[in-house]
């Protein structure tokens, strides 16, 4: 039997198991959201980090206090400095991560977050107690909201420990994006000069080649990685200090003042205070620009991740691209190889494009002073933002880093193909390349086989005409038919 000790608010009583770290309000919460979601880890650190700011604020601010005033003089309790030490130990272990199996309320919540905070608090209250010895639940000694939330609230705190967390995470996600980037260099360089029949609404369209393709995604990765670098911009300015609704009732203002500054140097953020706090505490359009930001990443990931399947598939025969094998693709059928990565990569694709909506809705849903619905939304967005993480590494590492092109499958279905003859057009003349292209669809035959034929230019011309370098030059000039 599970030895439990019993806390009480003006609700009434409940029992805790009597190891727990949590409390009563943690343990009302987990009952009324049955959402099986875990909280984000990261969110729950950078709670730690806000607590810790605080606490080391409200140190700064009681030495500022009794360097200008005897202890009678103060016209209010302050917190004894042991105490206050003690909570600061407890909010550094947050911010490494301890003591996350006592964080229970789950990441879809009603409440504008009150729960998480409360949650914090309580493991924040009762770790302190431990290290000041005292029993968990001696709340006379350390209370989770007399002491734990000195000077805080919810509507604060919570909101400014999500841009924490979104901060660390947009500088992970702008390094995952560089390791994808320099993939497709790599195979950028490695196949420049690898000929290839371009599509243009999945038809056989002109000549390419294959490192005109991987310049195509390298530079769309690149808008991503600028995008995304400056995506801390949206977000760095926050309300620490507002308390509920901005106007940061019942807080001193030396730690409206010094809250965010010290806040900025735990984290090492960009972390600035909003000058009109009332604004960052009900408006969260910036969390949807940034969440837009993070739609266009999904959008090309997708599209690179369609485009190489496609390329790789054996539709039509067997593909010049192949793309690595992973892991067995069948139960049933042998040898069969599925291009799971790809597909893993669209699905989180969509699960962002999912969020994108639920974040512009709930953002929209914001009512008067408070947005109450801060804990879907930043779930949603630290979701997309681990979802794209997890996406541009395993696109890097498990299918562009060992994707291989047969230059010589490339070569013949690129010449085997009448489209081809686009190239030649401007040479010859549309009439003769039609003649040219339909000769070869009729006889099922190569470029080079038709005008042998044909001989409507001759091989050198021809050979000329279709070099990789000539294919993807942008235009041409008069110094192209002279040196024909």
């Amino acid at each position: 039997m599970v030895e439990t000790r019993v806390e009480e608010d003006f609700l009434g009583q409940q029992a805790i198991p009597s190891d727990a770290l949590f409390g009563i309000q943690s343990i009302r919460a987990s009952q009324n959201f049955p959402d099986q979601t875990r909280f984000n880890i990261e969110w729950y650190k950078a709670m730690g980090a806000v607590k810790l700011a605080c606490y080391q604020t409200c140190y700064k601010y009681y030495e500022a206090l009794k360097s200008n005033l005897s202890p009678s003089e103060i016209p209010f309790r302050i917190i004894e400095e042991e105490k206050l030490k003690a909570m600061e130990q407890a909010a550094i272990e947050i911010m490494d991560g301890k003591w996350f199996e006592h964080f229970i309320v789950p990441a879809t919540q009603g409440g504008a977050g009150t729960s998480i905070n409360m949650n914090v608090n309580e493991i924040i209250a009762n770790r302190a107690l431990l290290i000041s010895g005292q029993q968990l639940g001696d709340y006379n000694y350390i209370d989770p909201i007399e002491h734990a939330n000195i000077y805080q609230s919810t509507n604060d705190v919570v909101p400014t420990a999500l841009r924490v967390a979104a901060m660390r995470m947009l500088q992970t996600l702008e390094g995952a994006i560089d390791h994808l980037r320099k993939k497709t260099e790599e195979a950028e360089k490695t196949y420049r000069d690898i000929p290839r029949l371009a599509f243009t609404q999945m038809q056989a369209a002109v000549p390419s080649t294959y490192g005109q393709l991987f310049s195509a995604y390298n530079d769309a990765l690149a808008r991503d990685w600028w995008r995304v670098s400056k995506a801390l911009e949206r977000i760095k300015v926050v309300n620490l200090g507002g308390s509920a609704i901005g106007t940061a009732a019942g807080v001193p203002q030396f730690f409206v003042m010094e809250a965010t500054p010290t806040l900025r140097l735990i984290t090492q953020l960009p972390i600035t205070r909003g000058e009109n706090l009332a604004d960052v505490t009900q408006n969260q359009d910036s969390l949807v620009e940034v969440h837009a930001i993070l739609k266009a990443l999904a959008v090309n990931l997708e599209k690179i991740s369609s485009d190489l399947r496609i390329l790789a598939s054996n539709l039509n025969g067997s593909s010049e691209v192949k793309i690595p094998a992973r892991q067995v693709g069948s139960s049933i059928m042998p040898a069969k190889v599925n291009p799971v990565i790809v597909e893993y990569v669209i699905c989180e694709a969509h699960k962002v494009y999912a969020n994108d909506q639920l974040i512009t809705s709930l953002s929209a849903s914001g009512c008067l002073d408070l947005n109450a619905y801060i804990p879907s939304i930043g779930e949603a967005l630290l979701s997309s933002l681990q979802s794209l993480t997890n996406s541009c590494l395993t696109l890097a590492d498990n299918l562009v880093d060992g994707l291989v092109i047969d230059q010589q499958k490339a070569e013949s279905r690129l010449f085997e193909s009448p489209a081809v003859t686009t190239a030649i057009a401007v040479f010859t003349g549309y009439h003769q390349a039609a003649i040219l292209a339909k000769y070869m669809t009729e006889k099922s035959c190569s470029v080079f086989e038709a005008n042998r034929a044909l001989k409507i230019v001759t091989e050198e011309q021809l050979n000329k005409i279709l070099d990789p370098a000539r294919l993807t030059k942008l235009g041409f000039n008069i110094s192209d038919f002279n040196n024909l």
